[in-house]
């Protein structure tokens, strides 16, 4: 059985941390106002949340892998690798089409040659050729996962193309579910990664935001028929992060909910004690992360499903 969470986990340690001109105007959670007060020290407190959440990850027996950004060129939200990398357990690694000019940067591969030193690869997708057609795939941020049943939820969004999801399916044999997902401000959401978070046993999403009724109706039906149980979170506790969360699990299998303390904070207890059922929450402060770069703990995590040598 394909199993939904992993123990290895990439996250990339910035240099350059900042705010991205080039990301904003399709991405709503990056707050202008926030990234010029902090201009100056972006980078300073972003290491430090960084650190902390991986020597905290690390003590709850993660094995996270961390590479350091490279100074040049110039990518300021290289702390977000979900978005250009994935790796699967049949071996798989993709790589994606990135809409932000200095994003596709990001994809390096050095890093994929020191994964394949610790893990098996046997197979590479690259999609980025997409790019020069304008359509575009962010990776597990515009893709939530089921591994387990092979399902991908997929809002469509600048970011998010149906032609690319079309050859996710056909390369990776998932099954798509694209929906349409709006903002409080009526903005299609950027990453379905923001909204919906899948578990093992259980799923968070904002249904909220899908205002087409029967693409609510399905997104919930094909969450409940795998056998998830549907936790429902709103527009405003989504603006806080709540939907980017990542499941996770130690070393001996013990479950992990990972989210930033913003996400957690805007849970109500009964949400929390849901989860809790579930798995234990780990949450950290991520705040210049999130007003900087419009994503949270989970966008900072590259899930590493594939074998370990």
């Amino acid at each position: 059985m394909r199993s939904q969470t992993t123990s290895n986990i990439l996250m990339i340690r910035p240099v350059n941390f900042g705010f991205n001109q080039e990301t904003a105007e399709s991405n709503a959670f990056q707050n202008v106002a926030f990234g010029k007060q902090h201009q100056n020290n972006a980078q300073t407190v972003a290491l430090k949340e960084f650190d902390e959440m991986v020597e905290q990850l690390h003590k709850s027996g993660v094995n996270v892998m961390v590479i350091d950004d490279t100074e040049t060129p110039h990518t300021p939200d290289s702390i977000f690798p979900n978005n250009w990398i994935s790796f699967h357990a049949n071996g798989t690694v993709i790589t994606y089409p990135m809409q932000a000019k200095n994003r596709r940067l990001e994809r390096r591969g050095d890093i994929i040659q020191q994964i394949g030193e610790q893990f098996y690869i046997n197979r590479r997708i690259d999609l980025s050729d997409f790019e020069s057609e304008n359509k575009f795939l962010e990776g597990t941020g515009s893709l939530v996962l089921d591994r387990k049943f092979k399902i991908a939820y997929a809002c469509l969004s600048p970011r998010t193309s149906e032609e690319v999801l079309k050859e996710f399916s056909v390369q990776m044999n998932y099954e798509i579910v694209a929906f349409n997902a709006m903002d409080g401000a009526g903005k299609q959401i950027y990453h379905t990664n923001v909204l919906m978070c899948i578990g093992d046993m259980f799923a968070v999403i904002c249904l909220e935001a899908i205002p087409n009724l029967d693409e609510r109706l399905m997104v919930r039906n094909s969450l409940e028929q795998s056998g998830k149980r549907v936790i429902e979170i709103t527009l405003n506790q989504t603006n806080q992060f709540a939907g980017n969360m990542l499941e996770i699990k130690s070393k001996t299998g013990q479950k992990m909910l990972v989210m930033s303390s913003s996400a957690y904070d805007s849970l109500n207890p009964k949400q929390i004690d849901i989860l809790d059922d579930y798995c234990t929450i780990h949450h950290f402060d991520l705040s210049m992360i999130e007003g900087n770069g419009g994503g949270s703990a989970r966008c900072m995590m590259a899930e590493i499903h594939l074998l370990m040598k």
